[in-house]
């Protein structure tokens, strides 16, 4: 498919603004459109094949509607091209908002975004639609740290990106070893997607939904990436999560929690897997801080105990006990973290220390 340069002008209504992104199946686009004097997202296939199923993805797509998922508004068809117009995320993937500073999540955070992703999982399979490619790239997240809103995206690509991903299993023209869908979607695919893909239902995406709640609270892929993760799925039981996890008395009941959802999900049955309606009953018993994030730099930590934290409206103490993870508490060190009103001075709890700043 012909990529467009800014100034381009789809279905008399969008105005290309730039490429803002692309994927194994499209590209995307910030486009403004015209009619309702607003910013949205432009997808178009990369190739022919995919062009012939659009139109049934952006119908798939439309079906669901909830504020964990990113609505779609429009298709046109423009010749031989086809575009889908889906509300634009002011934002970043939950891969590169989340998992870059840090490889984990301290389990306050983990539990907003568990909720929320079982609320838009809940939200798709109640209008009967499966997504099929659920990974970190499919979720788009704003406000960073402070996690302002978390959305799904892509059910309508996913559904071809399914039939890739279905042929590539099956051993057809797109094997796994080359189709660049296939290999992104492996660390986060069912073994039923693996082994029947054809049967594939809602549990297969409990499963994606659990290997991301997994990498967020562990920093782990559970079984790895790339092709040996196909064996491991099929075979191999999780190891052991890491001891840090639940090593803090502050955090350890709701770390606990939130390893037993993400393993009650990575069942090999699909039967024994939660429904998304049951995970965001789980989700929505845990219990947690929402309170905006800072950023800031240890300035100082005494009598291996306590500590400040240099901010932009001043120094915050910490206790060493709200520190969560395995991460060397020092001087210089970047951290994340919500403070709270001490009676005189803000505490900060939880803090999260950044991964480059591990010793």
């Amino acid at each position: 498919m012909t990529q467009h340069a800014a100034g381009n002008i789809i279905g008399n209504r969008y105005t290309i603004h730039g490429q803002i992104g692309e994927g194994g199946m499209q590209y995307v686009y910030k486009a403004h459109d015209q009619l309702l004097d607003r910013f949205v997202a432009l997808k178009t296939p990369k190739n022919s094949s995919a062009t012939k199923r659009f139109k049934r993805s952006a119908i798939v797509a439309a079906k669901v509607n909830h504020h964990n998922v990113a609505k779609t508004l429009d298709y046109v068809r423009e010749g031989d091209n086809r575009y889908l117009i889906e509300e634009l995320i002011e934002g970043k993937d939950l891969q590169e908002a989340l998992l870059v500073k840090s490889k984990f999540l301290d389990p306050y955070l983990a539990a907003r975004v568990f909720n929320q992703l079982a609320k838009g999982l809940a939200a798709a399979h109640h209008a009967g639609v499966i997504h099929r490619d659920l990974k970190p790239s499919n979720v788009m997240v704003s406000g960073e740290y402070s996690l302002t809103s978390l959305k799904i995206t892509d059910f309508g690509i996913a559904k071809m990106a399914g039939e890739e991903l279905t042929d590539a299993a099956m051993g057809g023209p797109s094997t796994i070893s080359m189709s660049q869908t296939a290999v992104g979607a492996l660390p986060y695919m069912a073994p039923e997607a693996i082994e029947t893909p054809h049967e594939v239902g809602p549990p297969a995406d409990v499963w994606s939904i659990g290997a991301m709640y997994y990498q967020l609270i562990t920093g782990l892929l559970p079984f790895g990436n790339g092709l040996k993760a196909v064996q491991k799925i099929l075979n191999v039981d999780i190891e052991p999560a890491p001891n840090f996890l639940l090593r803090n008395p502050q955090f350890s009941p709701l770390a606990k929690e939130l390893l037993s959802i993400a393993l009650s999900c990575l069942k090999k049955s699909p039967n024994e897997r939660p429904t998304a309606d049951e995970l965001v009953s789980k989700c929505c018993q845990l219990c947690y801080a929402v309170a905006p994030r800072h950023e800031g730099t240890i300035n100082n930590f005494l009598h291996n105990s306590w500590g400040f934290i240099s901010q932009e409206d001043g120094n915050v103490f910490f206790h060493k006990e709200s520190v969560y993870g395995p991460n060397s508490i020092k001087k210089g060190a970047s951290v994340n973290f919500s403070k709270y009103d001490g009676g005189g001075a803000f505490r900060a709890h939880p803090v999260l220390i950044y991964d480059d700043e591990k010793e």
